[in-house]
């Protein structure tokens, strides 16, 4: 239950409609070969407008610092260059709950964006970054109950190839999160625009 005065918060960056696109088919087509219920089963799919990175999530924030976070996006967004997505993941790895997909920079641009903001968001706010090490991913789908099919998810193989797709982000954003039954819902609080990329 969310506290009064209270938002959850995360902020992330959102590939491109046509990526998320041909992701949601990549995670329908691993979820079956997987053996995976999705049609009232032990899968949810996520639909392609929900697809984000995470960058930093922020958990449940007072209401009165969204205007700070959202100065903090304007002093923390750094650039980053070309982004690709990489191997499927079953997250976390002992008792799998999602399927995701790796995201890769060859110059460790996108570690250099998540310590930007987190630096900056922690100077305008009172929120403590967590310190486990950031892997940038997209979330695809999510496992329902604790199953014995979800117990086994993290050997690997079994899954099809992910495609090949490469994008560079233009924005962040901050998100409010809303839980529901059907899952979570993802409203747009703020946007920064990245700093071009040093060459």
């Amino acid at each position: 239950m969310r506290k009064r005065g209270t938002a959850r918060l995360f902020v992330a960056i959102d590939p491109p409609a046509g990526a998320c696109e041909r992701l949601t088919a990549w995670a329908r087509e691993a979820t079956i070969a997987s053996g995976l219920r999705v049609s009232g089963g032990a899968v949810r799919l996520l639909d392609a407008g929900s697809l984000h990175l995470t960058l930093c999530f922020l958990g449940e924030r007072p209401t009165q610092e969204i205007d700070a976070i959202d100065a903090a996006l304007q002093a923390g967004a750094v650039g980053v260059g070309e982004l690709s997505i990489g191997a499927p993941l079953w997250l976390p790895r002992k008792r799998p709950r999602a399927l995701a997909v790796e995201v890769h920079d060859g110059a460790g641009e996108l570690r250099g964006l998540h310590d930007a903001l987190a630096r900056a968001i922690a100077q305008a706010t009172a929120w403590e970054p967590d310190h486990r090490r950031f892997r940038g991913h997209v979330t695809l789908a999510r496992l329902r109950g604790r199953g014995r099919g979800a117990r086994t998810l993290a050997a690997p193989g079994g899954l099809p190839a992910t495609p090949s797709l490469r994008f560079t982000p233009q924005m962040v954003t901050l998100y409010r999160s809303t839980l529901a039954p059907g899952g979570s819902l993802y409203e747009p609080l703020a946007r920064s625009r990245l700093l071009p990329a040093e060459l």
